[in-house]
């Protein structure tokens, strides 16, 4: 088949419905390869995706568009939702050694002088809920421990997918250097900005939210004291607030601040702002968060994006998963853990239904749309609730905070099991 899509055109299937895209792709005559199924996209949602597949049975190849397979600097919550799927797939014992489990959770501080408003307890009691610990890890680590229960050879890097065509029980992949390769099913797990949503849906770009995030590690030995403990804590104040916590055993110390975006609509993992510009944005904050900046060198920064959750992100043969299906800020730590939570389930249902991949895609879609909705608009809530003005509504935030159990309050995130979902999902009328 050589066949080239006209310009503005990366999408179509047999029947000629097609979809616009800002790409041009060329399906080469000759395909570079096949696959049971192909994943678009080599972060951590595409790599657990092809580890639980391989754990079903099934054959994947990862296509990643970077020449190496790592994660920019920046470090990640990781609930006991994911920590339990990570040690089904043998993955924990690898990341213990780098991992920070946590001894004290969602310690809220007052912007201004660090008063304490709230804090829980985890040691101990994050198992006896959840029968997982909470950790911190650097995203590196992370992706690093699971890429290496995959096959030589899965994660094929320096392909770019440009273009989808769908077809009636297959789909090709078309990739900018000409070549192509063809999959019963498809997974997009290719971020915000996918390639393949525009094969599902509506492929306009995501809209920037207002905000932006500054990002940075600090080494341990420049980090303050207070900043070194196993504990995760969240500087609240009007329009912004910053997030510490220790990774890579201690050595370090990852920083994150959400702050007006301003004129920033930049969103990369390599787009950078000065110290001087972060300061700026805490001006006024406890004197202890002005010293942990000075110490963070040239942080990154980018603008965060936002998509309204989706009614379908399946169609046929393909499907997204991850940031590619639900873009969610990081206010709940649960992005990863989210894109994790797809691997598990849509691997489960591609198992049990092998001959009819397009209905097990619908399964999948069914069991995890509503959760992953419900997780969006949480998150986007969670921004008005943190960035309050001094005030009486600030007041009566903080109170609520003093009187709450977060880990308690927390289970339907942390509690959640696929294999149960699924069987609940089944006997649903």
């Amino acid at each position: 088949m050589n066949q080239t899509l006209p310009p503005g055109i990366a999408v179509a299937n047999d029947r000629g419905v097609a979809r616009r895209k800002d790409a041009r792709v060329t399906m080469a005559a000759s395909s570079v390869g096949t696959a049971r199924v192909a994943i678009v996209g080599g972060g951590i949602g595409g790599v657990a995706a092809a580890a639980f597949l391989q754990l079903a049975g099934l054959s994947a190849v990862v296509y990643e568009q970077a020449t190496e397979l790592r994660e920019v600097g920046a470090g990640l919550v990781l609930a006991p939702n994911a920590a339990r799927l990570l040690r089904r797939l043998g993955v924990m014992d690898k990341l213990l050694g780098c991992a920070v489990p946590l001894d004290v959770g969602w310690e809220f501080r007052r912007w201004a002088d660090g008063q304490v408003l709230s804090w829980e307890d985890l040691a101990g009691s994050c198992e006896q809920l959840y029968g997982e610990r909470t950790y911190t890890v650097h995203r590196a680590d992370l992706l690093s421990a699971i890429a290496a229960v995959l096959p030589a050879g899965t994660v094929q890097l320096g392909r770019r997918c440009a273009g989808v065509l769908v077809h009636d029980d297959s789909a090709e992949l078309g990739f900018t250097d000409g070549t192509s390769a063809e999959a019963e099913v498809v997974i997009g797990a290719d971020g915000v900005h996918s390639t393949v949503r525009g094969a599902v849906t509506d492929s306009s770009p995501p809209r920037y939210s207002g905000m932006c995030a500054f990002r940075a590690i600090v080494p341990a030995d420049r980090a303050p004291e207070f900043t070194r403990r196993r504990a995760q804590t969240l500087w609240i104040g009007p329009e912004h607030h910053l997030v510490h916590y220790p990774i890579s055993g201690g050595a370090a110390v990852n920083l994150v601040a959400i702050a007006p975006a301003g004129d920033v609509t930049v969103e990369s993992w390599s787009a950078t702002a000065t110290m001087e510009e972060f300061l700026a944005e805490f001006t006024g904050w406890d004197q202890r968060l002005q010293d942990l900046i000075r110490q963070a060198g040239t942080p990154g920064r980018w603008a965060l994006l936002d998509r309204d959750p989706l009614w379908c992100w399946s169609r046929g043969s393909v499907t997204l998963l991850g940031d590619a299906a639900h873009p969610m800020f990081p206010f709940l730590a649960q992005g990863a853990a989210q894109a994790i939570e797809d691997a598990v389930v849509l691997a489960r249902c591609l198992e049990e239904d092998t001959k009819a991949p397009a209905r097990a895609l619908r399964r999948y879609e069914s069991l995890r749309i509503g959760r992953t909705t419900r997780l969006q608009e949480f998150s986007r809530a969670r921004a008005h609730v943190n960035h309050l003005p001094d005030g009486p509504e600030q007041e009566a935030r903080d109170r609520s905070l003093a009187a709450a159990d977060p880990l308690a309050a927390s289970a339907w995130i942390y509690a959640y099991d696929p294999d149960t979902a699924a069987a609940e999902g089944e006997h649903r009328p």
